[in-house]
């Protein structure tokens, strides 16, 4: 079942940008127990940055700054991963409208 919901994942991420060849970040095809993770990897939010971009009618230079702007380090600077938290970048992209 697993294998079946990574494949769909990918299926549904190269549908909506077929341009975009880059290799495809784990976070995007795997999820959390509950499946609702508030927040991405870096490599994850890249990925998808020229989409959004193009979906919101923002400049791509703007969009990355944005993530820049949102992207958590490690907590106590050795535990974890950075992350983007999504919320917060969503509400900041919205508010430039």
């Amino acid at each position: 079942a697993q294998i079946d919901a990574v494949k769909a994942q990918l299926a549904a991420l190269q549908q909506a940008d077929p341009d975009n060849h880059s290799p495809v970040p784990d976070d995007l095809v795997t999820a959390s127990g509950s499946g609702l993770d508030p927040q991405i990897s870096p490599a994850a939010a890249e990925y998808q940055l020229l989409r959004v971009a193009r979906a919101r009618g923002i400049d791509p230079q703007k969009v990355r700054s944005l993530v820049a702007a949102h992207t958590e380090g490690r907590q106590w600077a050795v535990l974890g991963e950075p992350r983007v938290n999504v919320l917060e970048l969503n509400l900041a992209l919205d508010a430039l409208h």
